[in-house]
């Protein structure tokens, strides 16, 4: 009676997911990626897309942008005024005056690409890559499970999903760094314009004392021309002129350098920080089955 009872023993079967309840789950998640996709192309697509979205950090890139443009001016000015001093021994100072001018010019491109970007990058996050991300994660929960194109579908939609986000966040996030190290320095930026101002006067005035000296005294701007006794012939204000000139182009590369870092190299190093970060994240290797890349075999002889 025993042994009859152990052979007619049949193991509970253990439960399963009815296919009825997957293929309904299967579809929520679908009609869910869907409608992801939707909202992101024709609401967050149409939001991002706009300058106003991105209204705090525009007004950081047109006060940026003004600093550039009176460290243009207060360069180029300066350029101009230290020509009008009797002689040409400050001449090499001007010329590196208008050098500095073509450099900020540089940085002013910086901050408009900066400002292209911010909607740039949003249609693309919002219409083109996350779209496509939840696209492709619809197809992959549709996909059977026992064949590796899920995992692949899967993954890549996580892919561009990250990608997306980091794109919008991207130029945000370079400009509030940059505004913290701007803030910093803007109190020299400020003092190095209005110094410069103030010597772009003062040459004025000299050049002008220098001309109505030149109706009494030719001899003067031919003592001018001789190299060599230049330096000893020109009036005190011109050397400390001279000297204020030196101390302002030196004030301008400074401001240059800080405007190079703030515009140019954090908006990369941010860029770089926001790759490794996704890289982090998706640093996962899919590993497919070697099975199935194996040449087939022919049944088994018994």
């Amino acid at each position: 009676m025993a042994e009859e009872e152990i052979t007619n023993y049949e193991p509970e079967p253990v439960y399963q997911l009815p296919q009825g309840e997957s293929g309904r789950a299967k579809a929520i998640m679908i009609a869910l990626s869907v409608v992801i996709a939707l909202v992101s192309f024709f609401v967050l697509g149409a939001v991002f897309s706009k300058p106003e979205t991105y209204g705090p950090t525009i007004e950081a890139l047109d006060a940026k942008k003004e600093t550039v443009m009176n460290l243009v001016g207060a360069s180029t000015g300066s350029s101009a005024a230290i020509t009008l001093l009797p002689g040409d021994f400050a001449t090499p100072i001007a010329e590196k005056l208008i050098d500095l001018s073509s450099d900020f010019m540089i940085v002013l491109a910086a901050i408009y690409l900066e400002k292209y970007l911010l909607t740039i990058l949003g249609f693309v996050s919002f219409r083109i890559l996350i779209p496509v991300a939840c696209l492709l994660f619809g197809l992959s929960v549709f996909a059977d499970g026992r064949t590796p194109a899920k995992g692949v579908l899967a993954s890549l939609s996580f892919k561009l999903l990250l990608f997306g986000i980091a794109a919008v966040l991207v130029v945000p996030s370079s400009v509030w760094v940059s505004g913290m190290i701007e803030r910093t320095y803007q109190e020299s930026i400020d003092q190095t314009i209005t110094e410069a101002e103030q010597t772009q006067g003062e040459m004025a005035e000299v050049s002008a004392e220098s001309e109505g000296q030149s109706g009494s005294s030719t001899n003067i701007l031919e003592s001018l021309t001789q190299i060599p006794n230049a330096i000893s012939q020109i009036p005190s204000e011109v050397s400390e002129l001279t000297k204020k000139a030196q101390d302002s182009l030196n004030n301008f590369i400074e401001a240059l350098a800080v405007m190079i870092v703030t515009s140019c190299v954090i908006p990369i190093l941010v860029l770089f920080f926001f790759l490794w970060i996704v890289q982090l994240l998706l640093g996962i290797n899919i590993n497919m089955p070697t099975r199935m890349l194996g040449p087939r075999r022919g049944p088994r002889a018994r």
